[in-house]
């Protein structure tokens, strides 16, 4: 009778135990997380390696580990997703935040206190996106074309010189000049050397300072200074400036009144970075458009036909450029948007607060999620012939009211999409057609490489590229 007992108490002891051991395997099962690359030092982990060349490494990963993978580098979590599961978590889930996941870089590229970026973002969000969206773009017409005349009198009537300078040359001036205060941008050729060698080391260095100790990054950690010094200057004038066409604030002066208001400072850090996020894309953007046209001779040369078509003979006369013009005239912006499209930046993030399920895995909270418009851009199940230059395939967008070709995301998605993207591909659509009417053009090199380096804001070219203009008769 003992012996029956103590039979059924360990069959009854086995049978528990397996209950257990199959509960935790499949808990344990259900917070697997996606397969993790780190390295083999502590700390820095897979960061030597990443920062080589991080577009070609997150490909090779997705190749090796499939649609969703982890990469810990430098003390952080990145969890990649390439593929619609994971893309729709990204942009749908609750779970995931855009201001807690940018928070840290905010405050190492621009010393913005995380407390301060917090309480403002949503605000000065909403000013932006009210001021530069679609219902007040006619008011910066006139001005980008009589900013833009302006410069490309300075161009003199032929040249050869990068074309990546020669964007530069164009549209540094007319971006601070619109988005601060008329005439901020400095005249005197010493300033002006000083204002671009100075904005170009902290551009370059930009990817590295958002992640890395500014002791660490001396020379970019004197640019930062030299432009916050700028502006700390510059804000009383800011400030009192007003235009002589109409009594509108410039961008820059309405985030100054909330910054003011919320905080009792006069920030220059904020100045700091709004003169990166509109210089370090609308460039790139214009210098690879120009290239990509110009490497297409049919493109050219119906661009060309359509300018003619539209403002008579080119280069004879000094032109206006207006609202109905630009609809004359779509090829441009599907030029544009198609650049954007092959050089879109390589990640945006967001940061999981609570753990989130994707696929058969569990991204836990605290990691940074990650997506890359540059590949997905690149997946021919969304866009057939990725690597092709064809702006015909914006025909399919419906542009007219606004909204782009599915599973483009240069510009992110949801709550905090650019708020500058239409201000952006405006000042680059009247660049384009300024430049085309006034100058016969060529490049003189083929047109280089991406660089591989940068995961931050669209793609920079790997080398120059020479172009020679001459102006109409």
């Amino acid at each position: 009778m003992l012996d029956k007992n103590m039979e059924l108490v360990f069959l009854t002891v086995v049978i528990s135990l397996g209950c257990v051991a199959l509960l935790l395997f499949l808990q344990w099962k259900n917070l697997q997380g996606p397969p993790c690359i780190r390295g083999w030092i502590p700390w820095i982990g897979a960061g030597f390696e990443f920062g080589k060349a991080p577009l070609e490494f997150i490909e090779k990963a997705r190749i090796k580990y499939g649609p969703i993978f982890t990469v810990f580098a430098m003390g952080i979590r990145m969890t990649f997703v390439t593929e619609e599961e994971g893309i729709n978590v990204f942009l749908k889930s609750k779970e995931v935040n855009f201001e807690l996941a940018v928070q840290n870089p905010v405050y190492r590229t621009a010393s913005i206190p995380k407390n301060i970026f917090l309480a403002l973002h949503e605000k000065l969000y909403i000013t932006m996106k009210g001021k530069l969206g679609t219902t007040n773009l006619r008011q910066f017409t006139g001005q980008l074309t009589e900013e833009l005349h302006e410069q490309l009198d300075h161009l003199g009537t032929h040249g050869t010189m990068d074309l990546n300078n020669l964007v530069r040359h164009l549209l540094y001036p007319v971006s601070v000049n619109m988005l601060f205060k008329k005439g901020l941008f400095p005249t005197n050729k010493r300033k002006t050397m000083e204002f671009y060698q100075n904005f170009e080391a902290y551009d370059e260095g930009f990817e590295h300072g958002s992640q890395m100790p500014e002791f660490l990054l001396r020379n970019w950690s004197k640019s930062k200074s030299w432009l916050l010094a700028f502006f700390e200057k510059n804000i009383p004038d800011i400030k009192a400036y007003k235009s002589e066409k109409d009594n509108s604030m410039t961008l820059m002066q309405a985030l100054l009144d909330i910054i003011e208001i919320e905080t009792n400072e006069k920030s220059p850090n904020y100045g700091l970075l709004l003169l990166w996020a509109s210089l370090s894309n609308a460039v790139p953007v214009a210098f690879w458009t120009l290239g990509f046209v110009l490497s297409h001779p049919s493109i050219h040369r119906t661009i060309m036909e359509g300018i003619s078509s539209v403002f008579g003979t080119a280069g004879k006369d000094k032109i206006k450029v207006s609202e109905d013009d630009l609809k004359k005239l779509p090829l441009i912006k599907w030029c544009i948007l198609e650049t954007i499209r092959l050089r879109a930046p390589g990640a945006i993030t967001r940061k999981v607060l609570k753990p989130v399920k994707i696929l058969n895995y569990t991204v836990p909270s605290g990691d940074l999620l990650m997506l890359s418009p540059f590949w997905l851009h690149r997946n021919p199940k969304y866009f057939p012939e990725p690597e092709l230059f064809k702006p015909e395939r914006w025909k399919k967008a419906n542009l007219e009211k606004h909204a782009f070709l599915d599973s483009f995301m240069a510009f992110g998605s949801g709550k905090y999409q650019c708020p500058g993207r239409w201000l952006a591909l405006l000042e680059i659509e009247i660049c384009i057609i300024l430049f085309f009417y006034y100058y016969d053009c060529s490049l003189l090199d083929p047109l280089p490489k991406q660089s591989s380096l940068h995961l931050l804001g669209v793609q920079q070219p790997e080398g120059q590229c020479q172009i020679e203009y001459k102006r109409r008769k």
